[in-house]
C-alpha cells in the first residue's frame, strides 16, 4: 500500500484472534447494539406520548437519549462488519467521518447535560419565572445548540486533519479514535492547539458550568424545606451521576490512548470496548429508575 493520500485504507490493528472468535465477537455486539437500541427508544416513546413528560426536563433528557443513540450507530455497525469480514478495514476519509462523527456526538452530551443543569436551575431556584424563562423557543434553541455548535467547531478541525498525509496504515484501535494522529508522518501544531481549544470549549467548559450551577442549586435548597430538597435531589442527581459517568469515560478514553504501547493487545481491546459499552445502557437505566415520572409509565408497560 502506497503513501499516497488519496489510495490510503486504515486496518483496525485492536482486534484479537478476530478470525478464531468471529462469531462471539458479533453476538456481544450485536446484543449490546439491540439493547442499546430498545432501552433508549423505550425512554423516547414514553416522553413522546405520555403528555404529563411533555416538559422541558423529559424532553431534554429524549434528545440526550437520541443523542447516545446516534452516538452508538457511529461505531456498532461498522464493528459488526469487521468482525465478519477477512479484512478490518476502512478508507482513510470514512475513518475522518467516523472520528468527527463520535466526538461531535460525544461533546454534543455534555452540552445537552449543560442544558438540562440551567433547566433545572430555573425550575428550582427561579420557580415563578420558569414559564417565562424556558418558552418553547428557549427551548428549541437549547436543543439544536448542542448539535450545531460542535459541527461548525469540528468542521475548522476537520480542515486541518484532512490536510495531514498518513506514513503508518494499521491504527491500534477497534474503530476511529483520537488514536488516529499516531499515524500521521508530522505532528501538527495547529492540530494539537485546535483540539485543546475544542476540548476545552467543549467539554471543560459545560462540565464547569454544570458544577457551578448544581452547586447554586444545592446551595439554594439547603436553605429551603425537605419538600424542596427532595425536589432538586430526584430531578438533580440522576444528571449528576450520568455527568460524572461519561466525564470518567471521556478521560479514560484520552488514558488509554496514550497507554496503549504500554498494555497487552487483548486488555487494550477490552478497554477500548467499555468506551461504547456503558455509557449507552447507563443512561436509560439511570432515567428510567431515577426519574419518578418516567419510572411510574414504565411498570405500568406490562398492563398495557
Amino acid at each position: 500500500m502506497g503513501e499516497n493520500f488519496n489510495v490510503t485504507y486504515i486496518t483496525f490493528g485492536g482486534y484479537v484472534e478476530v478470525e478464531k472468535y468471529k462469531y462471539a465477537y458479533f453476538v456481544v455486539i450485536f446484543i449490546t447494539y439491540i439493547l442499546i437500541i430498545c432501552s433508549n427508544s423505550t425512554i423516547i416513546c414514553l416522553i413522546c406520548i405520555h403528555p404529563n413528560l411533555h416538559e422541558p426536563m423529559y424532553i431534554f433528557i429524549a434528545a440526550l437519549l437520541v443523542n447516545s443513540v446516534l452516538y452508538s450507530t457511529v461505531v456498532y455497525p461498522k464493528l459488526l462488519i469487521d468482525v465478519l469480514s477477512e479484512k478490518q478495514v476502512i478508507s482513510y476519509s470514512a475513518c475522518l467521518f467516523q472520528i468527527f462523527m463520535f466526538y461531535i456526538l460525544v461533546t454534543s452530551e455534555f452540552l445537552f447535560l449543560a442544558a438540562m443543569a440551567y433547566d433545572r436551575y430555573v425550575s428550582i431556584c427561579k420557580p415563578l419565572q420558569y414559564p417565562t424563562i424556558m418558552r418553547k423557543t428557549t427551548v428549541t434553541v437549547l436543543l439544536i445548540l448542542p448539535w450545531l455548535i460542535p459541527v461548525c467547531e469540528f468542521l475548522l478541525a476537520g480542515i486541518l486533519v484532512f490536510k495531514q498525509r498518513v506514513c503508518k496504515f494499521t491504527l491500534p484501535s477497534i474503530f476511529c479514535n483520537n488514536s488516529l494522529h499516531s499515524l500521521y508522518c508530522v505532528k501538527s501544531r495547529a492540530i494539537t492547539i485546535c483540539g485543546i481549544f475544542l476540548f476545552t470549549n467543549l467539554t471543560v467548559c459545560p462540565v464547569v458550568f454544570i458544577l457551578f450551577t448544581y452547586s447554586r442549586i444545592f446551595i439554594i435548597t439547603y436553605r429551603s424545606s425537605p419538600e424542596v430538597r427532595k425536589k432538586a435531589a430526584q430531578t438533580c442527581l440522576p444528571h449528576l451521576l450520568v455527568l460524572i459517568c461519561f466525564s470518567l469515560l471521556l478521560t479514560y478514553n484520552v488514558v488509554i490512548v496514550r497507554l496503549e504501547a504500554d498494555m497487552p493487545k487483548t486488555v487494550f481491546l477490552i478497554m477500548t470496548l467499555q468506551l461504547v459499552l456503558y455509557h449507552p445502557l447507563f443512561n436509560p437505566i439511570i432515567y428510567g429508575l431515577k426519574m419518578t415520572e418516567i419510572y411510574r409509565h414504565l411498570k405500568n408497560l406490562p398492563r398495557t
